[in-house]
C-alpha cells in the first residue's frame, strides 16, 4: 500500500548568528522513500523574533506557518504540533543548516542552504499526450448516503456506442483521480491502455482530494466503498455503458475495497486485484515493515524489536470498542512507555495520532478475507513478487484461499517476476525506487490486465 505511508511535508524557522543575515528564501529537498520533495523556507524578522512559513513546490503549498522557532547556539529547532512535525538543525560556516526533519516518529536527514534547487526532470514516456485517440469526459456523481460529490473523467473509446466498463480504485492516502503519486500517474495509464483496447474507464478523485468534496480524514475504507457504489450506480445510468459488464480494478487498498462491493452488489461483473491485500491489517502492516527494513539494511535485532512495540501497539487497537474515547490515551501512554526519550513528546504524539486515526484503526481490524469469501464474480488478483509493502505469496495465497471458501471458482491469481507495488519493473523493490524508475505500469502487467477483462465481457 502506497500507504505504508510516507510523509511528504517539512518546516522551517530563523537563526541569528553575528555578522550574518538570515531572513530571506531557503531551500532544500526532503528525501522520503520513493520522492524527492523541493522545500522552500521563507524567514522574516520582526520585534518579537523569527518567524517563518514554508512552501512546497511539488506539494502545491504555499505559506504553511510553523508554530514556534528558536535559535540558540548555531542550533535551529522548529516545531509544527498540529502536523506532528520536528525539525532541528546546526549552521556551519558554509552558511548550510545540517539537520533532521521528524514527522509521525519518522527521521529523514534534510539539509537547507540560500542556493536554488532545480527538481530534475524526469521522463515518463508512458504517459499519454492530449489530443487522445478516444473521448473523455468530466464528471461528477453524488454518493447520496454521505452526501459528497465525486469529480473524475470517464474515458469512452468512442463518444458514441455500447462499452463495457472498470471503475479505477486508488491505494491508501489522498489520492487524485491519476493515483498520481512519485510523478508516475498509474491511473492515467492504465486507463489510456484499457480505452484503446474498447473498455470505458471512470477514475475519479478520492473524497476531499481535487475537484471532489467530503472528508478525506475522518473517511475509512468501508467510506470509499460507499463512493466507487456511487460510481457503479452512476455508470449505469449512462447509455453508452453496457449494464451487464461493469467490473472494477482496485490497486492496494483499492483491492480490499473492490470485493467488499461486490461482495454486497450484484451489479458488479468481474472485478481485478492489483496489490490487493488478503491478511488482516495488523498482520499486513507488521510484516510490510519487516519487508522494508531488512531491504534497508535494518540491524535485525532493530527489526524485531520495532515488530514487538509495533504489534503491541496494533494489539490495543483490536482490543478496542468501536468509539473508545480512551483508545488515543492508551496507545500515547504505551509508546512513552516503549520510547521513553527516545522520541519526543511531539513525535510520539504523531504517531499515535496516525495509528488511533478513524482510517487506521477500521484498517487494523478489517480482515480482507470476509469480503472475499461473499464475491461470487470472476475475480484476477495479480501481484508483484519484489512488493514489499503488499508482499505477493502471502496476500495471493490468503486471497485464493478466501475464494475458495466462499465457493468461488472464476478465480486466476497471478504473481508477476520483478514488479514492485507500484506494477513498475524494478531492482529490488523497494519505495526509494518509485520515483527514479521511468517505467510507470510494466506492460506486461497491463496486457494481462486488459487480456483477462476482454474474455470476461465478451
Amino acid at each position: 500500500m502506497k500507504k505504508t505511508v510516507f510523509f511528504l511535508v517539512a518546516i522551517f524557522a530563523s537563526f541569528t548568528m553575528v555578522g550574518q543575515e538570515i531572513t530571506g528564501q531557503w531551500n532544500g529537498v526532503l528525501k522520503v522513500p520513493g520522492a524527492q520533495l523541493r522545500v522552500v523556507f521563507n524567514v522574516s524578522k520582526s520585534e518579537n523574533g523569527y518567524s517563518s512559513t514554508m512552501d512546497s513546490p511539488d506539494q502545491g503549498a504555499k505559506g504553511i506557518p510553523v508554530t514556534t522557532t528558536s535559535f540558540e547556539n548555531s542550533i535551529l529547532k522548529l516545531q509544527i504540533p498540529a502536523a506532528s512535525i520536528s525539525y532541528e538543525g546546526t549552521l556551519n560556516k558554509e552558511n548550510i543548516i545540517v539537520g533532521n526533519f521528524v514527522q509521525a516518529g519518522q527521521s529523514f536527514g534534510m539539509n537547507i542552504s540560500r542556493g536554488i534547487i532545480e527538481k530534475k526532470l524526469v521522463l515518463r514516456p508512458q504517459e499519454p499526450q492530449i489530443p487522445y485517440s478516444y473521448y473523455t469526459e468530466e464528471v461528477t456523481f453524488e454518493n447520496k448516503t454521505d452526501k459528497n460529490v465525486l469529480a473524475g473523467t470517464l474515458s469512452l473509446p468512442q463518444k458514441e456506442g455500447r462499452f463495457p466498463a472498470v471503475i479505477l480504485i486508488s491505494g491508501s492516502g489522498p489520492q487524485n483521480r491519476d493515483e498520481e503519486l512519485m510523478g508516475h500517474k498509474p491511473f492515467l495509464v492504465l486507463a489510456d491502455y484499457l480505452t484503446k483496447k474498447g473498455i470505458a474507464v471512470l477514475r475519479f478523485d478520492d473524497r476531499g482530494v481535487a475537484k471532489s468534496s467530503g472528508d478525506f480524514k475522518k473517511a475509512t475504507t468501508m467510506d470509499f466503498a460507499k463512493d466507487v457504489q456511487a460510481g457503479v450506480d452512476y455508470l449505469r445510468s449512462r447509455k453508452e455503458i453496457d449494464k451487464n459488464k461493469i467490473g472494477l480494478i482496485g490497486h492496494s487498498e483499492g483491492g480490499v475495497i473492490a470485493p467488499i462491493v461486490a461482495g454486497n452488489s450484484k451489479d458488479i461483473d468481474f472485478i481485478v486485484l492489483l496489490a490487493g491485500t488478503g491478511i488482516r491489517g495488523d498482520k499486513l502492516m507488521l510484516l510490510q515493515k519487516e519487508k522494508i527494513e531488512r531491504q534497508m539494511g535494518v540491524p535485525e535485532s532493530e527489526i524485531m524489536k520495532g515488530q514487538e512495540i509495533f504489534k503491541g501497539a496494533y494489539d490495543i487497537v483490536l482490543a478496542s470498542s468501536e468509539r473508545d474515547i480512551n483508545l488515543k490515551t492508551k496507545i500515547n501512554s504505551y509508546f512513552k512507555l516503549q520510547f521513553g526519550d527516545k522520541m519526543s513528546e511531539v513525535q510520539i504524539s504523531g504517531l499515535t495520532s496516525q495509528i488511533a486515526s478513524p482510517w487506521m484503526v477500521n484498517f487494523l481490524k478489517f480482515d480482507p478475507s470476509t469480503a472475499l469469501e461473499k464475491v461470487k464474480c470472476p475475480v484476477l488478483a495479480i501481484n508483484g513478487d519484489k512488493d514489499l509493502q503488499v508482499p505477493a505469496d502471502v496476500n495471493i495465497n490468503a486471497i485464493k484461499n478466501a475464494l475458495v471458501k466462499g465457493g468461488n471458482k472464476k478465480a486466476t491469481a497471478k504473481i508477476i517476476p520483478n514488479l514492485n507495488h507500484l506494477f513498475q519493473e524494478c531492482k529490488t523493490g523497494s519505495p526509494d525506487e518509485y520515483e527514479t524508475i521511468e517505467q510507470t505500469f510494466s506492460p506486461i502487467a497491463l496486457e494481462e490486465i486488459s487480456k483477462w477483462i476482454l474474455v470476461q465481457v465478451k
